[in-house]
């Protein structure tokens, strides 16, 4: 039988039963196909934090792992990596190329305070998930029900400064502390948590002193903070400039006991700092970390630290496996794969965010043990617990049980 239209009834039939899947298939959304999900995100390959460029290298390598044996829920994840030289205007540029020609899914560990709220009207305006920024800043916490498409991932920079005064509240009776800190939101963040830590204590800030990521060293900062006769030097600074800020103590022959913030913190970082064990203001620096260090031998034989140099000797050949940003990277492609995992056959953009705020998450294999990745209603930092340790002959030493903070 024939309609008007001269097709045959049962091959227009055929066609209407296969219209609904088509349909399906054309509403999914993007950066989705039946093999694959697309990622993305912006990582300082260049430019004054270029040390930074470790952490996205770790995540790709642990992607790559899971691609290897089949991807997460039956699709490999293809992870988008774009320079944004840690500058805020090559952030916009790439995240709009990323969600308007690329067709990301999600965009995932870009790194930065500055850069992450640079991006953060307009992916919530997208509905474009901006999962796991690589910042503490208080804003991701503070204003969640604000941009509901936004959420971060390490301890917040509120909870690690006033961990810092809390310290030194209960161990110093009368310190005199001068701070270097980054002139943005998250340097200013640190600076302000750490005051408040310090509460009605005996210690207190004596001077602060900002810099510019443009700036081309910090001497003159570390010279008035001597000055001012500050006896603790609190460094809320990026690697380089932290760095700096050891070898300038040293050559201006101080000697205050230093603090120093978690992202500067890293063993091969304070290596470099020590300057082959010339620099005697690097021993006893104070900091806090999550994370398993590589080179704490505690950690040897310790499964996840197996796993990590593995996965990085093949999949990320030549790096090195003691820049423990590796590790934070692996850290959070550990959860965002669990979070794929989790969206199953057929993924969304707005399931992923329901399920990025409802982890319950024990068994991280990258982070120290006791540390949770959870979430739930007005919780929008996914890990809040850490470590104090002393930096000591060339290692961290942890003090201390975990600490565990609700500041948000």
């Amino acid at each position: 039988m024939r309609l008007r239209s001269g097709l045959p009834v049962a091959l227009i039939a055929a066609l209407v039963l296969a219209l609904p899947v088509a349909l399906a298939g054309s509403t999914a959304d993007p950066g989705v196909s039946a093999t694959a999900i697309l990622i993305g995100g912006t990582s300082p390959l260049t430019g004054p934090a270029a040390s930074y460029a470790t952490v996205a290298r770790g995540a790709q390598a642990y992607f790559d792992s899971i691609n290897a044996t089949g991807g997460a829920a039956k699709r490999k994840i293809e992870y988008r990596i774009v320079d944004d030289a840690y500058n805020p205007a090559q952030t916009v540029q790439a995240v709009r190329r990323l969600v308007e020609q690329d067709k990301v899914f999600a965009v995932f560990n870009t790194l930065g305070t500055e850069a992450n709220l640079a991006i953060r009207d307009y992916l919530n305006q997208m509905k474009v998930p901006q999962l796991f920024v690589a910042s503490g800043a208080t804003t991701w916490g503070r204003d969640a029900a604000r941009y509901p498409w936004t959420i971060g991932f390490q301890p917040s920079y509120a909870a690690e400064g006033f961990v810092y005064g809390q310290y030194l509240a209960k161990t110093q009776k009368k310190a005199r502390v001068g701070v270097l800190f980054q002139n943005d939101d998250y340097g200013k963040d640190l600076l302000g948590s750490l005051k408040a830590g310090l509460g009605r204590s005996g210690s207190k800030i004596v001077a602060a002193e900002p810099y510019q990521v443009t700036s081309p060293d910090v001497g003159s900062q570390i010279g008035k903070l001597k000055a001012s006769g500050a006896n603790v030097l609190a460094i809320f600074a990026t690697p380089t400039f932290a760095i700096q800020a050891y070898v300038f103590a040293n050559r201006l022959g101080w000697r205050p006991l230093v603090i120093n913030n978690a992202v500067s913190a890293t063993s091969n970082t304070m290596t470099l700092a020590s300057e082959g064990g010339k620099n005697k203001t690097v021993e006893g620096t104070i900091s806090t970390t999550p994370l398993k260090d590589p080179l704490d031998t505690r950690w040897k034989n310790d499964p996840g630290m197996k796993q990590y140099r593995a996965i990085l000797a093949k999949y990320a050949k030549g790096a090195n496996p003691n820049d423990a940003n590796h590790l934070y990277g692996m850290a959070v492609a550990y959860e965002a794969v669990g979070l794929l995992k989790r969206l199953g056959a057929n993924p969304t953009r707005a399931g992923l965010m329901a399920r990025a705020r409802s982890i319950t998450s024990a068994g991280n294999p990258f982070l120290l043990p006791g540390v949770s990745v959870k979430t739930g209603k007005g919780d929008n930092f996914p890990i809040q617990q850490g470590q104090l340790g002393r930096w000591t002959k060339g290692r961290w030493v942890p003090f201390g049980g975990l600490w565990t903070s609700k500041r948000n």
